[in-house]
């Protein structure tokens, strides 16, 4: 008795099943890239099955789901033969570990309270010795008055005129400031909560504002008087403020989620 190939056995790999549906769809490389945002070499790289350019895990799983999508297939497939290849997902790592650096800080060093006590009673003697020789001289300048004659009339000394308040400086804008951005211009403020992200922000005339990753505990804020044109590579792990509004929807982590704000409420584009 022969024992066949099972279907999980004979199914394309990812990238072979991907470059299918590219084809089969009518769309070349330059075209996918194009409506995907994702750049021309990594398309080639993930329908040869090479996922070393995806920048790890989290973004793999997020440009199959984009490129899915693009060619007409459904991603959860897709998605679970890579993890199933490449060991699942991972298990979360403890924070501890990544930002263990940050929390080996030199201690704060100790005041000097014998310093502190040694110039304080230096200065009470000095403020001491100023008062007494002040006194005595204030003595021997009244006998002289006495022996000398009365003393002049001294004229009254005219009142200061009390002088304008200085203004009080005006607060540094906080966090919150976000609330009271201008309603003739479209602002959005992103934050890196959970994870990195790497983002990309495009004015309405195409004038690339930022492209990098966003570490976490980062904030972005971008500005326009028309349009703002975003791409979010890690779209659940970023906090969104769109014209002082947070935006409410539920990314998953690792979506590629692509995105337009205007003047207004949040609208997504």
């Amino acid at each position: 008795m022969s024992i066949g190939n099972s279907p999980e056995d004979d199914r394309p790999s990812i990238g072979r099943a991907l470059q299918q549906a590219r084809i089969a769809a009518g769309l070349t490389v330059d075209e996918v890239s194009t409506s995907t945002r994702v750049r021309i070499p990594i398309v080639h790289a993930i329908e040869q099955d090479d996922f070393s350019r995806c920048g790890g895990d989290v973004y793999a799983r997020g440009h199959i789901r984009t490129l899915a999508r693009a060619v007409g297939l459904d991603p959860a497939p897709l998605v679970s033969q890579y993890d199933g290849e490449h060991g699942g997902r991972p298990s979360p790592t403890p924070a501890a570990p990544l930002f263990e650096a940050e929390r080996i800080r030199p201690e704060p060093r100790r005041p000097n309270w014998t310093a502190a006590m040694v110039a304080a009673i230096v200065a009470v003697i000095g403020f001491v010795g100023f008062t007494v020789f002040s006194g005595n001289d204030s003595g021997d300048q009244a006998k002289g008055h006495v022996a000398e004659g009365p003393a002049p009339e001294q004229k009254p000394t005219p009142k200061a005129t009390p002088s304008k308040a200085a203004p009080k400086p005006k607060p540094l804008p906080s966090d919150s400031a976000i609330a009271a951005v201008p309603k003739d211009k479209v602002t959005v403020r992103m934050t890196a909560v959970s994870d990195k992200s790497w983002i990309s922000a495009k004015s309405h005339n195409g004038k690339l504002l930022f492209d990098g990753l966003l570490l976490k505990g980062e904030s972005k804020t971008f500005q326009d008087d028309e349009r703002l044109d975003l791409i979010l590579g890690n779209a659940g792990a970023t906090e969104l403020f769109v014209n002082g509004k947070k935006v409410s929807d539920e990314f998953e982590d690792g979506q590629v989620e692509r995105l337009s704000y205007t003047q207004g409420d949040p609208e997504v584009g």
